[in-house]
């Protein structure tokens, strides 16, 4: 995949995640990063101090830095910042991480040289994933701690993983035939700035937001035809009158899973009930609104994606960098600005807002689950059990729902909200940009088996409407239950189905089992 920095997508990076793409950078980007580093390079010859250039960091911004240091100084940064603990970080999210550096180094505002970039690509494609401690980073100058744990292979140093072992970096480097190279003016600095890891992390849980959302707007459409109820609410009038756009897009989401329900029409005529539970008919309400806050943080990662966020940043005149596009001498005008792009604000919040969406997401699930097993409400046999009292049916499965969205109330806590000051009150307000994000992994695995834990007490719900059939789409989804999880007519220890179908979720086998030709569900997905 050829990458043109400033321009990545949400669909290369769903593919990117995936594993299956090798990286290659556009050649239009190369003009740029000759003239930044050249710009650089004078800097480091020159008499002026410069942060990150010829002076330390920090609160140690003031030490100036002989000339014959500063490749040391640059080798001491990475050695001296690599102080992460805890599990490493996915593989899966350290891919993603590698992308995000090389792309931002080659926007041609960090000063690094293009071997530099080119080596955070050779790791990519050769396989070769750092090992990056999960714990350390404060999200403020930077995901520092982990980009320098990212990056010490690129001197030889620290450790990755590579073809199913984890080796030091300078072994596997040799078995992949890539050599480390020294570190010039400014490159460690402008390695461990970033949001890089921040960004990763978040970007990861927001793909799988995505799928975990449209799995749930389906086991919802499901429980919605067990519980025999009514889809009046989903008249797009209503909608259409308040005019959210993410409530609008789910309406008729639930509207195109429910045509041809055989379980709807059974109960148009001769059904006393005038309204339905908030968990039903308020679905396109609460979904609709966590699909805008989705919407919202995919703009918001995406951009910063594509961003620059290192510090100082090099600004090297337009007219110059054309000039010096083919070469690598002369003079190079412009500036070395410093700033706080690095500062991962833009990164919490959006986290934040995709750890309330999770919890909501939960939240709404574990009323429906409450719902089908309360005979009242659902009118179908307590618990689901065709003999209750002999049998506890899926009691305590509900049970486990709420003890899962509980955890997930006390998780949605906001993280940016909380800064500690470090480094001598230089860096005074923090993000906590990288724990926001990191967060939403056991929020999402809470929720996952949530709807996991609906799929298999609709399909249980619906066994008892039998033979009627409900929705083509949704007699797809049921099939697909079934195929992992029989119907419990007596009681049986429901954890390995629960553990089953929260495999087909994740997987995202439940929004294929129920898409069939319905756009207005793909139309949920996030662009």
């Amino acid at each position: 995949m050829n990458i043109q920095p400033g321009f990545l997508t949400l669909a290369q990076l769903r593919q990117i995640h995936a594993g299956s793409e090798l990286l290659s950078l556009d050649p239009s980007a190369i003009a740029g990063i000759r003239a930044s580093a050249q710009l650089v390079q004078q800097a480091a010859q020159g008499g002026a101090a410069v942060y990150g250039v010829n002076t330390g960091f920090g609160k140690l911004a003031n030490q100036r830095i002989a000339q014959t240091d500063l490749n040391d100084l640059q080798l001491n940064l990475l050695r001296s910042h690599a102080v992460g603990v805890g599990e490493p970080l996915p593989e899966r999210v350290v891919r993603l991480v590698l992308l995000l550096k090389a792309a931002s180094l080659a926007r041609g505002f960090s000063g690094v040289r293009e071997c530099v970039i080119d080596l955070l690509l050779a790791l990519y494609n050769q396989g070769l994933t750092p090992v990056i401690p999960c714990q350390g980073s404060v999200g403020a100058s930077g995901d520092l701690a982990p980009l320098a744990h990212l990056c010490l292979p690129l001197i030889g140093e620290g450790e990755v993983f590579y073809r199913g072992e984890r080796l030091p970096a300078a072994t596997a480097l040799q078995q992949a035939s890539l050599a480390p190279i020294q570190l010039s003016a400014k490159e460690g600095l402008a390695l461990i700035n970033g949001t890089q890891v921040s960004t990763a992390l978040a970007l990861d849980a927001l793909l799988a937001t995505e799928r975990l959302f449209e799995a749930a707007v389906i086991s919802g459409a499901v429980t919605l035809d067990a519980a025999r109820g009514s889809d009046g609410p989903f008249d797009p009038r209503i909608h259409a009158v308040r005019g959210q756009p993410g409530q609008i897009d789910c309406a008729a989401a639930y509207r195109a899973l429910m045509v041809g329900s055989e379980i709807r029409r059974s109960h148009l005529e001769g059904d006393d009930r005038v309204q339905d539970p908030y968990c039903l008919r308020c679905q396109p309400q609460v979904m609709g609104a966590c699909l805008d806050q989705m919407r919202y943080a995919s703009q918001v990662l995406m951009r910063e994606a594509n961003a620059v966020t290192d510090n100082p940043l090099v600004f090297a005149s337009t007219q110059e960098v054309a000039v010096q596009a083919g070469a690598a001498a002369g003079h190079v005008g412009g500036e070395i600005l410093s700033g706080g792009n690095f500062h991962a604000e833009p990164v919490a919040l959006a986290a934040d807002a995709l750890a309330v969406v999770i919890a909501e997401i939960g939240a709404i699930t574990e009323r429906r689950i409450a719902m089908l097993v309360d005979t009242v409400v659902s009118r179908l046999p307590a618990f689901l059990t065709p003999k209750p009292g002999l049998n506890s049916g899926f009691m305590i499965v509900h049970v486990t729902a709420a003890a899962l969205a509980s955890e997930n109330k006390s998780l949605a806590h906001p993280a940016s909200v909380d800064s500690l000051p470090t480094s001598a009150n230089q860096e005074d307000h923090v993000s906590m940009a990288t724990f926001a994000a990191r967060r939403l992994q056991p929020m999402l695995r809470n929720t996952e088996y949530i709807v996991a834990i609906e799929l298999l007490t609709a399909a249980q719900g619906i066994e008892f409407l039998r033979p009627l059939k409900s929705a083509s789409a949704l007699e797809g989804v049921l099939q697909l239950v079934r195929s992992v999880s029989p119907a419990m007519m007596h009681d049986r220890s429901l954890a390995p189905d629960i553990g089953a179908v929260h495999q087909l979720v994740v997987q995202g086998r439940i929004g294929l089992a129920g898409e069939a030709q319905i756009t207005e569900l793909t139309a949920l997905r996030l662009a």
